[in-house]
Protein backbone atom coordinates (compact mmCIF):
# COMPACT_ATOMS: atom_id res chain seq x y z
CA UNK A 1 0.00 0.00 0.00
CA UNK A 2 1.25 3.62 -0.81
CA UNK A 3 1.77 6.58 1.61
CA UNK A 4 -1.45 7.99 -0.56
CA UNK A 5 -3.57 4.79 -0.05
CA UNK A 6 -2.53 4.67 3.58
CA UNK A 7 -3.65 8.38 4.18
CA UNK A 8 -6.86 8.41 2.04
CA UNK A 9 -8.18 4.94 4.32
CA UNK A 10 -7.38 7.34 7.57
CA UNK A 11 -9.10 9.93 5.61
CA UNK A 12 -12.41 7.77 5.09
CA UNK A 13 -12.22 5.91 8.29
CA UNK A 14 -11.86 9.63 10.10
CA UNK A 15 -14.77 10.74 8.17
CA UNK A 16 -16.72 7.60 9.04
CA UNK A 17 -16.31 8.37 13.04
CA UNK A 18 -13.03 6.26 13.76
CA UNK A 19 -10.99 8.61 16.37
CA UNK A 20 -8.12 6.16 16.16
CA UNK A 21 -7.71 6.96 12.27
CA UNK A 22 -8.21 10.85 13.01
CA UNK A 23 -5.56 10.80 15.62
CA UNK A 24 -3.24 8.99 12.57
CA UNK A 25 -3.93 10.99 9.85
CA UNK A 26 -3.35 14.15 11.70
CA UNK A 27 0.23 13.82 11.82
CA UNK A 28 0.70 12.50 8.25
CA UNK A 29 -1.10 15.23 6.71
CA UNK A 30 0.50 18.04 8.83
CA UNK A 31 3.98 16.31 8.23
CA UNK A 32 3.37 16.49 4.88
CA UNK A 33 2.25 19.95 4.47
CA UNK A 34 5.25 21.23 6.63
CA UNK A 35 7.82 18.94 4.31
CA UNK A 36 5.80 20.97 1.28
CA UNK A 37 6.05 24.06 2.84
CA UNK A 38 9.39 24.28 3.49
CA UNK A 39 10.45 23.60 0.08
CA UNK A 40 8.89 26.26 -0.82
CA UNK A 41 10.06 28.86 1.58
CA UNK A 42 13.28 27.63 -0.39
CA UNK A 43 12.56 29.65 -3.11
CA UNK A 44 11.96 32.88 -1.33
CA UNK A 45 14.67 35.72 -0.81
CA UNK A 46 17.01 35.17 1.74
CA UNK A 47 16.12 36.94 5.23
CA UNK A 48 12.72 36.25 5.27
CA UNK A 49 11.20 35.86 8.80
CA UNK A 50 8.47 33.33 8.18
CA UNK A 51 8.52 29.70 8.84
CA UNK A 52 7.31 26.33 7.35
CA UNK A 53 5.54 25.36 10.39
CA UNK A 54 4.19 28.91 11.11
CA UNK A 55 2.84 29.34 7.47
CA UNK A 56 1.18 25.56 7.51
CA UNK A 57 -0.74 26.71 11.07
CA UNK A 58 -1.81 30.02 9.66
CA UNK A 59 -3.41 27.87 6.69
CA UNK A 60 -4.83 25.42 9.24
CA UNK A 61 -6.53 28.54 11.28
CA UNK A 62 -7.73 30.38 8.15
CA UNK A 63 -9.15 26.92 6.87
CA UNK A 64 -11.35 25.92 10.46
CA UNK A 65 -14.09 27.21 12.03
CA UNK A 66 -12.26 27.37 15.36
CA UNK A 67 -15.87 27.66 17.19
CA UNK A 68 -17.10 24.30 15.90
CA UNK A 69 -14.17 22.22 15.64
CA UNK A 70 -12.30 20.30 18.57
Amino acid sequence: MTARDHTTNLLLQAAGGDRRAADQLMPLVYDELVRLAQQLMQMERAGHTLQATALVNEAYLKLVDQGRAD
